[in-house]
């Protein structure tokens, strides 16, 4: 299993022989419905479109993961899994081979992986997350960027890897909008996973605008490291470098 991270929620997956583009933001600027003044987001270096991609999969509708620009350059041919508001993005930029899915529905892709959609966070409408299995191998990986975990994953236990924020972070009044911290530790104790990565709030990313001003975050990667030390947990963090392929040998 190999991972590279393009920060925020991106990343290329390559799973049993297969390239999974997940929640991909390449190219352009990050905003919310053209807001930059809200918030804006740059990726400090260029970075080159992976090829020979297997499929898109897409957890949520909003622009952090359904990134108009990048989806419009990529090919419209390639598979897309997504949660339904961001399959209703995908039909609309024109591709060709969409499988919307809501939590608790399965799809499998080449005879090779399973994947399984689990209930995300409610932005307002609850998106997903995504289970996927090895049909071979038996190996497993949890993505869900929000840290909202689905109860119904102690099910799969033990789950191989785990990708899913390390830290809060969040707004007045509002709260938090991204929860990691003591959460994901109880998410790693339920599944019994071997290693995490973290997501949502890292990458070589420079961010702008009135949100970014306001957002605050809880934790880093010492504190999250010291909370599995004293809960005994044997959960290996690792920290992956932009742009920079790390393999897992599970």
């Amino acid at each position: 299993m190999q991972f590279t991270y393009y920060g925020a929620n991106s990343w290329l997956l390559e799973f049993e022989s297969l390239r999974i583009l997940i929640d991909p933001w390449l190219v352009e600027t990050l905003t919310f419905s053209g807001q930059s003044w809200l918030f804006e987001g740059s990726h400090t270096s260029r970075i080159a479109i992976p090829d020979n991609i297997d499929l898109i999969l897409l957890s949520q509708g909003l622009d952090d993961h359904a990134h108009r620009p990048t989806l419009a350059k990529l090919a419209k041919d390639i598979p897309v899994v997504a949660s339904r508001t961001a399959a209703a993005i995908a039909q609309d930029l024109g591709y060709l081979n969409i499988t919307p899915l809501k939590p608790g529905e399965t799809h499998e892709i080449s005879k090779k992986l399973q994947i399984i959609a689990t209930k995300g966070a409610p932005v307002p409408q609850v998106e997903n997350g995504y289970l996927i299995r090895g049909l071979s191998s038996g190996k497993s990986l949890y993505y869900e960027p929000h840290g909202y975990s689905d109860a119904a994953l102690k099910d799969y236990s033990p789950i191989d890897v785990v990708v899913t924020p390390i830290v809060d972070l969040g707004l007045p009044v509002v709260g938090a909008i991204i929860r990691g911290n003591e959460r994901t530790t109880q998410l790693l104790q339920d599944v019994q996973a071997r290693y995490i990565l973290p997501t949502a709030a890292g990458g070589e990313i420079a961010y702008s605008g009135i949100l970014d001003k306001l957002l605050k975050a809880k934790g880093d990667a010492a504190e999250f490291r010291n909370l599995l030390q004293t809960q005994n947990l044997t959960t290996e963090l690792l920290e992956p470098i932009d742009q920079v392929p790390l393999a897992i040998a599970i």
